[in-house]
């Protein structure tokens, strides 16, 4: 059973204040929780109907058993799956404020991008392509709403996410810096390296003028279409097409 308590703070954990406050954030669904277990991140409480417990419940891990109804009541998805998870955010996550880690390797840094599904299949885009690290400006979707962490599907669990003042990593990297723009260079035909912050902008507007204004290497994913065709490319999309091109590169 799920006390009222329980449900009061499952409730709030949809709100980035509480989610800071208590250090806290929600996970549904075996693939998910399941992959965040196996990342080493800890539970907090674990709520599960009787279809997840038993024989698949992860060593170490004492869920408290729901019905389906007890369980549709704390879950945000339309149609809940088995288990529902508080775990306690990693420590990269507890501040949006102070020093970021340096670049290395290949990076994403994301300015402002905003909507939640998006985010998530960025995050996913990373960890299919081993990229490890993604920088987010302020203004861009937290990443550990219910939302985004399932939009991850348990890829958040491998990818390190920290929020600051993305100048600051721009300015003081000596990796190149890539940002996709429409006065850039097509992308096919440019030189790549194995070692670089691509950045990605928001959904309307692109990359802000402040860091536009820090990218050394402009590319442009080229449309094959002649004449009318589409106006830009969901940010994922080209996240997606980016993040190929450069592991597809032999270095």
């Amino acid at each position: 059973m799920v006390s009222k308590n329980e449900m009061k703070l499952i409730k709030q954990l949809e709100q980035k204040k509480y989610r800071e406050r208590y250090g806290l954030f929600v996970a549904e669904g075996p693939k998910v929780v399941g992959d965040l277990l196996k990342c080493g991140f800890r539970a907090h409480k674990m709520f599960a109907t009787a279809a997840y417990c038993g024989p698949s419940v992860p060593t170490g891990v004492q869920p408290t058993e729901v019905n389906e109804e007890e369980l549709r009541r704390i879950s945000f998805l339309q149609h809940p799956q088995q288990v529902l998870a508080v775990f306690f955010l990693p420590p990269h996550a507890a501040s949006s404020s102070g020093l970021l880690p340096q670049p290395q390797g290949l990076c994403l840094a994301l300015d402002g991008v905003q909507d939640p599904g998006n985010l998530g299949t960025i995050i996913r885009i990373a960890d299919w392509f081993g990229i490890d690290t993604i920088y987010c400006s302020a203004d861009t979707a937290d990443a550990w709403s219910p939302k985004v962490v399932q939009a991850t599907m348990g890829s958040i669990g491998r990818v390190a996410i920290h929020y600051g003042l993305l100048s600051e990593v721009l300015t003081d990297t000596t990796l190149p810096v890539y940002g996709t723009l429409l006065d850039g260079q097509d992308l096919y035909a440019q030189e790549l390296s194995p070692e670089g912050i691509i950045v990605m902008g928001n959904e309307g507007n692109g990359i802000s003028p402040e860091i536009r204004r820090l990218i050394t290497r402009r590319l442009f994913i080229p449309s094959y279409r002649q004449g009318d065709t589409a106006e830009s490319l969901n940010v994922a999309i080209a996240t997606a097409i980016t993040c190929a091109e450069f592991r597809r590169r032999s270095f």
